[in-house]
This record gives structure tokens, sequence and C-alpha cells, in this order.
């Protein structure tokens, strides 16, 4: 009998809403049929939001990520790698021992991905308050999991069954966005999304939408020169390479003809500007992928939600997308 992959969940901030929606989703029956899970997070964490939630399963601790394979399926598997008390998760407050732990998880998560004792790693949403209070001074997990693996080269994308959409800049301040798109980002950003969304379509040339950066596509330099001096130079270097990418194209209508499937996948040149209209259609089931890493990562599209900690009521929807996502990823 074939294994099924072993994917390792994060558990994110333990002050948030990262430990309710692991318990939620691991109660799926569809979960124990595609993969087997293993948590690598805090026990008390878990064990307080099983309560939150009204959830049976038993939490077992494993020595090592193999050992998940023995727990019996509906139950949860937990790498412990802290052992944290009340004080320092109380929900909403996001806290520095807290914050260290995180950053523990996920490295714990890559370590095991890179040295292929996992087939995936599953991240829940995590304070980058927290982790930076305790020393760990990162954007977000794309760039730590990037610095990690020892690449550049990399993309963050947010999917969902109808839009696919990845970033040229990510968790910038808009004043700096400008300066940050470069032809060579913008370069990258389409060769690496063309050959994640191969990946995630089996198109062998998926059709790409590249925005611009400016209202109207800078109205012939009205509003801004980034389009006719980087973002077309770069999209057509791209088409020379046998891309096929197409812009740039107004953001204010280009999502319009997006999600009637016209595009495998919509390049933005900043955060707002593509996951404001991919979270309008995907709040519940957007997965956030990381593309270009040597190893397959993916994780829930939104935050902590501070505001629903403790309360059993988070959707796990978006996590049980980028769980299934990862299974397909490896598959």
């Amino acid at each position: 009998m074939t294994k099924l992959p072993l994917i390792a969940i994060t558990m994110g901030d333990p002050s948030g809403i990262g430990p309710e929606i692991i318990i939620k989703a691991l109660q799926s029956p569809g979960i124990s049929r595609i993969c087997t899970p293993l948590v690598i997070g805090d026990r008390l964490a878990l064990e307080r939001a099983r309560s939150a939630c009204n959830a049976a399963p038993t939490i077992h601790e494993v020595p090592a990520a193999e050992d998940a394979r023995n727990i019996p399926a509906g139950n949860i598997p937990l790498l412990a790698l802290s052992h944290l008390s009340e004080a320092d998760m109380v929900y909403g407050a996001p806290s520095i021992v807290a914050g260290d732990a995180v950053f523990r998880y996920i490295c714990a998560a890559a370590h095991l991905c890179r040295n292929s004792q996992v087939a995936a790693m599953v991240t829940a949403p995590i304070s980058k308050e927290a982790m930076h209070r305790a020393g760990h001074d990162y954007p977000g997990h794309t760039e730590l999991l990037a610095e990690l693996c020892g690449t550049d080269n990399f993309v963050m994308m947010l999917a969902g069954d109808v839009l696919r959409v990845s970033l040229v800049t990510i968790h910038e301040a808009l004043k700096d966005v400008p300066h940050l798109v470069t032809f060579e980002q913008v370069l990258k950003t389409i060769r690496i999304t063309a050959e994640g969304v191969a990946r995630l379509t089996g198109k062998a040339s998926p059709k790409l939408a590249v925005l611009a950066l400016n209202p109207h596509c800078g109205e012939g330099g009205k509003f801004g020169d980034e389009e006719t001096e980087i973002i077309a130079p770069a999209i057509t270097a791209a088409r020379q390479e046998g891309i096929d990418a197409v812009g740039p194209l107004s953001a204010d209508t280009l999502f319009h003809f997006a999600q009637q499937g016209i595009y495998d996948g919509v390049v933005a040149m900043y955060h707002d500007q593509g996951l404001i209209p991919l979270k309008m259609l995907h709040f519940d089931d957007g997965v956030n992928i990381t593309l270009g890493l040597p190893i397959i990562r993916t994780s829930v599209d939104h935050g902590t939600a501070y505001n629903l900690s403790g309360t059993g009521e988070a959707s796990e929807k978006s996590l049980l997308a980028a769980i299934r996502m990862a299974v397909e990823m490896v598959q």
C-alpha cells in the first residue's frame, strides 16, 4: 500500500486562531484520506484549542516526524517544540516567548522538508509583531522561508478556484513600491509565476495577465512611466522566452475579465492591488503559495484574527484548502 504524503502543519501564533483552525481542519475525514498530518507546535495551545472547539480528537506527542504515521486516523500527531504557559499565550496578545516559539516551528518544518522527512509544509497564521519582538525580523513567512532555503528567487502567490495572483512586491510600504518595481523583479516574477501556474494547472504554457503600476497604465506618461520604461519591456522579454504574458493591463478592469477564466494567473505590482480582489472572491478558501522554493509550502490567506481567538468560531476552510493544495502539489 502506498504511503500517504506526510504534511507538516506549523501551529502559528498560539494567541491567535491557528491552533483552533488546525483542530477543526484535522477533524475533517477527507484529510486523513489524502495525507498524514504532523502538527509542529505546543501541546497546551492545542489542548486549549480543543476545548474551545468542543473537539474530541486525542493529541499524541511524537519524537520524530515519521512516527506520525503510527497515530490512529482522526487523532493528532504533535511534534512539540515548545512548552508554553497560559501567560505566554494570552488570547489576542502577542508575546516574545510565543514569537520565538513560532519562529522555531517554521524553521523545523522547513528543515524537515529540505531533508525529505516530510513532503510539504502548511503554515497557520503568525504574528509578525511577536516574531519581531523575539528578535526575528522578517516581513513574513515568505521571506523567512526564502532565507532558510537559500534563495532569492521566490514569489508569493494567493490562489483559489477562480483567481491566482502573484506579487512583484510583497510586504512593503506603498511609498517604496515604485522603486522596487524594476525590470529584473518584474521579469523574475513573471518567470516564476509561469512555472508555478504550469505546475498547478497542468498547462504547459499558462496565460498570464501582468498589471500596470499606475492608474490607466500611466495614461501615456501622464500618471507615471513605469509601464513604458519597466513593465512593458519585462513582458516583452518574457514573451521572447516563450512565456504567454500580456500587458501592462489596468487593474481597475482586469479582474472583471480574470474572474471569467480568461487568464490562468495575474501578476500584480503590489500587495493590495492583487489581494483585495483575490480576497473578495476567496476570503474563506484562498491559499497562499510560495513559488520558487526547493520545498512545497502553502498557507492560509488570512491573519491571526485575534478578535476570534478562543471562541472556536474561526473558519478552517482556508487551512483545509491549503492542506489539499499542498497534497496536490506533492502528487
